[in-house]
């Protein structure tokens, strides 16, 4: 039997603990450890990528890890610390549906992403071809956690964890995306958050809160 080298290993584990913290964002109620966990599987990422960049020797990754690391584990998180101390929130995430439900949801989109991931995975001709089905899950996880939350805020984090996933299925597939495009995404990614900043301060002065079914009572 074929011994899996340690940094396959490592990569796998990291997946994992991907994975636990798409969960763990999930079921988090509380606004501050949301964002925590964001700069986590942020971290996570960045973790996986560098060790894939070492061990395939795939120099351009290592500038997608320092990317990862100022945007999303420091810059993306300070600005929503930030943001929310701002906006004085002090309330915990609401959900449209309870957490329990939310959780059955989250383990059917994972069964439902690894076999739709199995096979695209065995056409892939990488190393990280086995956690294709780990990112494709993540993303799944972000989006049903964007469209379960009442808050601006959390749907927000949401939308940032889901391109996590979408990078971490890119390094999986074909070893990242080209610089010019993770840049691209990068900026993009930044302008959004800097948009839907003046959009918290917008809704919340016109409705006194940040829940969006304030929005649907507008009329034309």
């Amino acid at each position: 039997m074929t011994q899996i080298p340690i940094w396959a290993q490592l990569i796998n584990l990291l997946a994992a603990v991907l994975l636990l913290l798409a969960f763990a964002m999930l079921a988090q109620r509380r606004v501050l450890t949301l964002i925590n966990l964001f700069a986590a599987q942020g971290f996570a990422l960045a973790s996986s990528t560098a060790i894939v960049a070492f061990a395939t020797h795939q120099p351009h990754l290592y500038w997608s890890v320092g990317l990862t690391l100022v945007l999303k584990v420091m810059l993306l998180p300070w600005l929503l610390h930030r943001l929310i101390l701002k906006l004085d929130v002090k309330w915990d995430v609401e959900g449209l549906i309870n957490i329990p439900t939310t959780m059955l949801l989250g383990i059917v989109l994972v069964v439902f992403a690894f076999n739709l991931a199995l096979p695209i995975s065995q056409l892939a001709n990488t190393v990280t071809r086995a956690t294709l089905g780990i990112a494709m899950a993540s993303v799944m996880l972000a989006f049903l956690m964007m469209i379960t939350r009442r808050k601006a805020i959390p749907q927000v984090i949401g939308f940032l964890a889901m391109e996590n996933g979408l990078f971490f299925a890119a390094t999986s597939a074909t070893y990242g995306m080209p610089m010019v495009v993770e840049l691209g995404i990068a900026l993009d990614v930044l302008v959004a958050m800097l948009i839907l900043g003046v959009f918290f301060f917008q809704i919340r002065e016109q409705f006194d809160s940040l829940d969006l079914q304030h929005l649907e009572k507008l009329k034309e």
